[in-house]
């Protein structure tokens, strides 16, 4: 079984770094209760939503479904690393993806919604809409991995692109 260092890495820091900042935000600093918190008014406060959907709140099944769809993805994302072994930093992006869902999943298994706390809004725009450090990279590694994988190198088992 080949390594890949970088996605794995990649997926632990983000799991840490979710994990322990909801673990500050809902508990420490009792936002579960407290409902909400202003840090740079109006740019970036803290607003307590348990997400039992996807983004934005859509409902598209149970918890279990949507845990399930979660490790899917992550397989899916692996499986696709370990069979193109593309460079390093797509290989972050994936890890991004992976580490985000699986910091949602432990939510839903521990809360049974996903804790959602940050929220920005500006210029008398206020958003509805509150999300976690997951959120972020699984957006950003989704993002990067629709951008940077378009010039992935063949490997020996894959056919030859004739661009």
């Amino acid at each position: 079984m080949r390594v890949l260092l970088p996605l794995w890495i990649t997926t632990l820091v983000v799991l840490i770094i979710d994990q322990f900042t909801k673990l500050i935000v809902v508990h420490a600093l009792d936002l579960k209760t407290r409902g909400g918190m202003m840090v740079l008014d109006p740019y970036l406060n803290f607003r307590m939503a348990w997400n039992t959907g996807i983004n934005f709140g859509i409902q598209i099944g149970d918890r279990w479904v949507l845990i399930m769809l979660a490790a899917v993805i992550c397989a899916w994302v692996y499986w696709w690393m370990n069979r193109d072994r593309p460079r390093a930093i797509v290989q972050v992006t994936a890890g991004m993806v992976i580490g985000g869902a699986i910091g949602n999943v432990i939510d839903r298994i521990v809360y049974g919604a996903v804790a959602d706390f940050l929220n920005m809004s500006c210029c008398g725009w206020e958003n509805p809409y509150s999300f976690n450090v997951a959120d972020i990279s699984i957006f950003i590694g989704a993002i990067g991995l629709i951008l940077l994988t378009n010039d992935v190198e063949p490997t020996r088992d894959s056919p030859e692109r004739s661009d």
